[in-house]
């Protein structure tokens, strides 16, 4: 069920808000507190592989169609989009009015349920593969079109999932069910390749932190971290005792060679060099880490260099280390 900007409930799959400046701007207000625990365990899952959950439920096509369309808009997981589909047509499985035709009572039309004037407000550029002029009904428009319209009100860059899942349907019920339905779709580099060591029980604690501020010297869930309180939590968790400051961390733990793989879990330290460290970040996967960043920043996911000397802002990566190793 979807509720439209007049709050009136609708019957059937659900449908789409119609556009309008108004109304978009009253959705990121409404959820303007950010990312949640379970928006932040998704964060990192950008470039996640399916679960098998995932490849059991969707049909292989459909799968892959939201893996592409998600690249378009950085920051969304597909895992988000894929949950969307399901919910609102079992990713095009449905036989239920308006899935393949017509429309349901609410005016709804297609696989990821938009109104018309919705779908017309995002279903261009016309991608590879989709009717041409664009169609609710085809499933590449429809994938596509649903990408463009939850990048516009928050996917992008991961800066608000919440506020773009509820612009896409007004019901918190039905953010709830998305996001928690993403959850069991992809798995992580960190879930795929150390879901039973330290390093990635780390991981996932430390993404659940993502939103918390930072605080000089915290070292608290739901109050605040710096960097190598973050870290220090993360690995305490993981039943892994590390020194409390970034310098310390860096000399107690195994230092990676050259040609070392990192894995997730494993530290990526920034500063002047290997006896000047000031910054510390917890390595995720895919070139990203999680990090408490600096006074005015909350506990977030970014890109990070790996290769010792490589440049990071007015920094370099003074180097990497395992804290299991």
């Amino acid at each position: 069920m979807s509720i439209g900007l007049d709050a009136t409930a609708s019957s059937g799959l659900g449908t789409k808000i119609a556009s309008g400046a108004a109304g978009l701007v009253l959705v990121v207000a409404v959820l303007a507190a950010g990312a949640g625990a379970g928006v932040a365990s998704l964060l990192g899952g950008g470039d996640s592989t399916p679960s098998t959950t995932a490849s059991d439920n969707i049909p292989a096509a459909m799968l892959t169609l939201y893996q592409e369309a998600a690249t378009t808009c950085p920051g969304l997981p597909w895992t988000v989009l894929a949950a969307i589909g399901t919910v609102e047509s079992g990713n095009g499985t449905s036989n239920l009015p308006g899935v393949h035709s017509g429309a349901n009572s609410a005016r709804a039309e297609g696989p990821m349920q938009f109104e018309p004037a919705t779908f017309a407000a995002y279903d261009t550029p016309v991608p590879p593969g989709g009717a041409n002029p664009p169609s609710p009904y085809d499933p590449t428009d429809a994938v596509y079109a649903a990408v463009r319209m939850l990048c516009a009100n928050g996917a992008e860059n991961g800066a608000n999932l919440n506020a773009a899942v509820y612009a896409y349907n007004h019901s918190d019920a039905y953010v709830s069910e998305v996001l928690d339905l993403a959850q069991t779709y992809g798995q992580t580099q960190a879930q795929t390749v150390a879901a039973d060591t330290a390093g990635g029980i780390a991981v996932d604690w430390a993404l659940a932190q993502v939103g918390t501020p930072y605080i000089w010297g915290g070292e608290t869930p739901g109050v605040g971290f710096d960097c190598s309180g973050l870290v220090q939590a993360a690995y305490k968790v993981a039943g892994i005792t590390l020194p409390r400051v970034a310098q310390d961390q860096y000399d107690a733990t195994t230092k990676l060679g050259p040609n070392d793989p990192i894995e997730p879990g494993d530290l990526v330290f920034f500063g002047g060099g290997p006896t000047n460290v000031s910054h510390v970040g917890i390595y995720i996967g895919n070139g990203q880490m999680v990090d408490a960043p600096y006074t005015g920043a909350d506990v977030r996911v970014e890109s990070t260099p790996t290769t010792p000397g490589a440049l990071w802002g007015s920094d370099i990566v003074a180097g990497v280390t395992d804290p299991a190793g």
